[in-house]
């Protein structure tokens, strides 16, 4: 059984962990790792100390839905809605741009509720305070060491965390990250690098395709990549 480890649980992560188990088609352990006390990421629910009821979204607090997407990915939106993860935004908020054809909406549980309900279908294993800092390859296996704890060994990896934080990792995984490209900053001159990543990229470590070891993901997820690429680590 190939064990996967996806590091980040923001909404990419999470949803990338629940479509590997729905299109996998061998047995798969999944392990999703993060470096915060909680899932989220850029959807995060808090909640108040004084009244777990009182609770505020620290990322997005709404959901827009564009005619192009509702197009290629109106199955995501009927899922939520059915669920009530989501439901339609009825009151406009003050400063919202609406634009002609899209629909938008709000999670009623919170934002992290939608990365908690992918999560739950996953299956994975979720353990978080998980700071990664170290990734080699060692006899065709993905060896990721933390700042507390020992190194862990995985057949694939998915990095899904802030490009700079990617971009940050010691080890062999240096040689496998593209080169950033080179920009400079108008208003100091000092050159800057940006990255980003918004389609699945797998990186072999030869020319030829491989199976499962010696493959690595970094995303910033599209889910109708994920049966392509699933397809291209079980050929």
């Amino acid at each position: 059984m190939a064990r996967v480890l996806i590091v980040g649980a923001g909404l990419t992560g999470s949803l990338c962990a629940a479509l590997l188990r729905r299109e996998a088609s061998s047995p798969l352990r999944l392990t999703v790792w993060d470096k915060a006390g909680d899932s989220g990421g850029r959807m995060t629910t808090a909640s108040s100390p004084h009244n777990p009821q009182s609770t505020v979204d620290l990322g997005a607090q709404y959901i827009t839905c564009t005619p192009h997407y509702a197009k290629i990915h109106q199955s995501f939106y009927d899922e939520l809605l059915a669920g009530g993860i989501l439901k339609p935004l009825t009151s406009p908020i003050d400063g919202m741009v609406i634009k002609e054809g899209d629909c938008n909406f709000v999670a009623p549980h919170g934002v992290s509720s939608i990365v908690n309900h992918y999560l739950k279908q996953s299956g994975a294993d979720i353990c978080f305070r998980q700071r990664v800092t170290q990734i080699n390859l060692r006899k065709n296996k993905w060896e990721v060491s933390r700042e507390t704890g020992f190194s862990e060994q995985f057949d694939i990896i998915v990095l899904t965390m802030p490009v700079p934080q990617i971009l940050q990792l010691r080890g062999d995984i240096a040689n496998f990250v593209p080169e950033c490209e080179s920009q400079t900053n108008s208003h100091t001159k000092q050159p800057i690098h940006l990255k980003c990543v918004f389609q699945w990229y797998l990186f072999q470590i030869s020319n030829d395709m491989k199976p499962f070891p010696q493959s690595i993901a970094l995303t910033s997820i599209s889910p109708s990549f994920i049966p392509m690429a699933i397809g291209k680590l079980e050929n």
